[in-house]
Parts: structure tokens; sequence; C-alpha cells
């Protein structure tokens, strides 16, 4: 669990986000792109949009940062179309990330696809089966909880306070309900909240549960820790918008959004259920195995106090970092 934690880095609050390439057809055979790359201060990953060979660019491409994204935009002129044709990303084979590319035509339903870092390049279908979309954004859904640390950190946090099975299995369904409810109601536009005050509340969240743990280790009575499903259902409120935030920024096809939205929670709930698995595993495996030499009280203590620590050091990083953004300073 020390470990877990410990290589989370705290620089990094969320999860790292895909690269985002918007084309939209503006006339017949002549189409807006927008190319949007993941940032950190005047740092960007130096990925390029390769175009179709027939495509020619009808003026300079503009550029600027917003939200810690750098945003290219150009206008390409593509003979014949680019319905078929690859459109290749520079370099996507040496990051982490993927990129998702967005295709809205003059008519019909646009096409959302995922270009994945081990084939960087993609063909837009002339007609996209409801299954592409579901497994693009199962997989999206389960990067985005898998890659993101804050997320995952709440989720140790459970694990970490709740030692009873029975509570615990109540504190993850009622965590999964919520942020299930936030994130399907802004994503429909019913609820509408600015993500930097947001995102430093699920900072907060963090920290409030890493205090929680150490109370109850220390002896002190706990409403959390008594009732784990009230906080997880409070907090997971939070955190669905922020899971509502990122598919924001991916985008959802406009004549399936339901579908979309539908896998991309089924697929943080699959990345959750992943990473509870791993942790759990990682306990038993220790308590079964583990050499009485090292297996100690001492040992034992550590091996929950260094997450701990990690956990709330971290968290009131990213809560004074959020805080700063939100207020602008």
């Amino acid at each position: 669990m020390a470990m877990l934690a410990a290589f989370a880095p705290a620089a990094l609050a969320h999860e790292i986000r895909p690269a985002f390439l918007q084309i939209r057809e503006v006339e017949p055979q002549v189409y807006d792109f927008l190319w949007k790359t993941p940032a950190r201060g005047e740092m960007r990953l130096a990925l390029n949009v390769i175009q179709p060979a027939d495509c020619t660019n009808t003026g300079e491409p503009r550029s600027s940062m917003v939200n810690g994204a750098v945003i290219a935009r150009w206008r390409a002129a593509c003979k014949g179309g680019i319905i078929g044709k690859p459109i290749q990303i520079e370099n996507l084979s040496h990051t982490l990330t993927d990129a998702i590319l967005r295709f809205e035509p003059l008519e019909g339903a646009p096409k959302t696809l995922r270009i994945k870092a081990d084939d960087p390049v993609a063909v837009i279908p002339d007609k996209q089966p409801w299954t592409d979309v579901a497994s693009t954004y199962f997989v999206l859904g389960a990067e985005h909880i898998l890659l993101g640390f804050d997320h995952l950190m709440f989720v140790l946090a459970l694990l970490l306070l709740v030692r009873d099975v029975k509570r615990l299995a109540g504190a993850i369904t009622a965590f999964t309900v919520a942020h299930s409810i936030t994130l399907a109601a802004t994503t429909f536009g019913w609820v509408k909240l600015a993500s930097s005050p947001v995102e430093a509340v699920i900072a907060l969240s963090i920290m409030f549960i890493a205090v929680e743990i150490m109370r109850v280790r220390a002896g002190h009575a706990s409403l959390t820790a008594n009732l784990p499903w009230l906080a997880s259902f409070a907090f997971g409120l939070l955190h669905g918008f922020g899971f509502a935030g990122a598919l924001r920024e991916i985008g959802m096809p406009e004549d399936s959004a339901p579908l979309a939205l539908l896998f991309f929670n089924l697929g943080v709930e699959g990345g959750q259920l992943i990473f509870i698995a791993a942790v759990l595993l990682v306990m038993f495996l220790w308590r079964r195995f583990a050499p009485a030499t090292i297996n100690t009280p001492r040992v034992g203590d550590m091996a929950w106090r260094v997450p701990v620590y990690v956990i709330g050091v971290t968290s009131a990083y990213w809560l004074v970092e959020r805080t700063m953004g939100a207020l602008g300073l």
C-alpha cells in the first residue's frame, strides 16, 4: 500500500489526459481542424497531426494556451474528402497517452475514434458501429480512473479507513452511485459547476479521509468510520463532477451520447474494481506470505502510516495548488 501511494506523482493531480483532434467539415471537402495537446507550464507533448497527402492548408495554423493545453487551429481542403484516408499522430508512440479524434461531417452523425500509442494512425469510417463507440468510451473511462491519481488516492484512503468488508462494500457502492449521478447530470447539462472549485474540494475530500484514518487509529470516535457510505456518497458527488469534466474535454457523439456515457461510466467502475482488487491482493499476500522477521507490529504500523502520510501531504499540496488556481493566484 505504501508503494501504491508513494509512487503517485505529487505534481500530477489528474490523469494523463489524451490529446484531442476535432475535424469539422465546414464546406464540402473543406475542414476546420482543432488540435489540443496536454501541457504543463511551457512544456507540451511534441505531438503533431499528419494529414492525408491530398489535404492542403488554406492558411497558417493559429496556436494558443488554454487551461493547461496547447490548442492549434487551421483549415484544410482535402481533395475527395477525408473519409477513408489515414490521419497520423506523429510521436504518439513515444508517449503514455492516447488521442481522441472527433469528426463532424456536414451531414450525418459525428464519429469518435480512439488513436492508440501502439497504432497512431486512424481512418475515419463511412459508418461507425455502436460497438466502436462502446469500446472506445469504456477504455477511456478505465484509463481515466486508473491514471487519475486523485481519484485513486480517495479509493485507497477508503480501503485504509474501512476494515469491515460489509461496510467497505457499502462505501464503495455509495461512491459509485453518487459519482454516476453527477456524471450523468453534468454531461446532459442538468447541473453546471465551475471545474476549478470542484477540483479543490476533491483534494479536500482526500485530505479529510486521511485525517479521519489517523483519528480512528488513535482510538477516537468517527462518524465517517461508523457510516462510511455517507461520506463516500457526499464526496462521490464531487468526484462525479471531476469525471464529467474529463468526459466534456473528450466530447461525445451526439447521436449516441447515452451509450457513450454508459460505457464511460462502466469503464470507470471497471478500473476502480481493478485497483481495489490489486490493493486487497497486496494486503492479502503480505499477511499470508511476509516473513515473520519483517511482519512485525512496528512494520505493520508503518505499512498504514506511510501511505496515509503520503495521501495527506499530497492532497494538501493539491488543495493549495487548486485553490490558488481557482482564485487566479
